[in-house]
């Protein structure tokens, strides 16, 4: 397996990904312009995020995505972990925990970036043991969202 970062050529299963992620995980359907739209940004404008996927064979089976958030307070990146998406027949193999510790040994390389943040679903228990044993915990903060 390889992790890489994404490229332009990798939007369509992207957009494919985060429509069986939205349905599986929330029961959502997302607009297909919308999200076509909104992966593209990504590619066209790399202050939005950046795109990792996880190759087998050449063959493209998860991906993620990182965005930045500026910290003030340590005068420094956090990279949020978003976007998260392994197809099932390759879940529990190590996919994840081998792209988290890409983006881990890159922050731990980096002098810009300080460390990663992610949020999850309430009701997400698979993924909230996946994360609390790679080492991260959500016991610091509560997420609170207003959106219109």
């Amino acid at each position: 397996m390889q992790i890489r970062k994404g490229n332009i050529k990798d939007a369509e299963i992207i957009i494919d990904f985060q429509q069986k992620m939205a349905k599986e995980t929330e029961d959502l359907k997302l607009d297909n312009n919308t999200i076509t739209q909104g992966v593209h940004a990504v590619f066209e404008d790399a202050s939005k995020g950046t795109y990792y996927v996880a190759e087998d064979d050449g063959k493209v089976i998860a991906s993620l995505m990182t965005t930045y958030e500026w910290s003030d307070w340590r005068n420094g990146c956090v990279l949020w972990i978003q976007s998260v998406y392994v197809l099932p027949e390759y879940r529990q193999k190590g996919v994840y925990k081998q792209m988290y510790e890409y983006l881990k040994q890159m922050v731990i390389k980096s002098d810009k970036y300080l460390g990663l943040r992610l949020y999850v679903d309430l009701t997400n228990e698979r993924a909230q043991k996946v994360y609390t044993k790679l080492g991260m915990n959500g016991e610091h903060y509560k997420l609170f969202e207003w959106f219109k």
